[in-house]
């Protein structure tokens, strides 16, 4: 049985620097990509990611659900610290009343 081709990951750093450096002048991409050892396409893929989405180009959205998933976590805790607060204090005056 044969593994599939694994694919080198590159960080969203990294891909801006590579497009920064695309970017200067007189420097070619294709010089850029030899200098970094990434295919041509592969920069091309990466300028054309940052033209649709700008800064939000490269976020890694694996991470930003898991800032979100810890986020909300501490938001039902304060939420039942709150809950069971209220429930205590029902039962006080409660009781105050009688």
């Amino acid at each position: 049985m044969t593994k599939g081709k694994s694919y080198q990951r590159y960080s969203a750093e990294f891909k801006r620097m590579a497009l920064l450096k695309a970017s200067e002048d007189g420097v070619t991409a294709n010089g850029v990509c030899e200098e970094l050892g990434i295919s041509f396409r592969q920069l091309s893929r990466w300028r054309d990611e940052f033209r649709l989405k700008g800064d939000l180009a490269f976020t890694n959205n694996k991470q930003t659900r898991n800032d979100e998933l810890i986020k909300l976590k501490k938001e039902l805790e304060k939420v039942k610290k709150e809950r069971d607060f209220l429930k205590d204090a029902v039962v006080f005056f409660a009781k105050e009343s009688e």
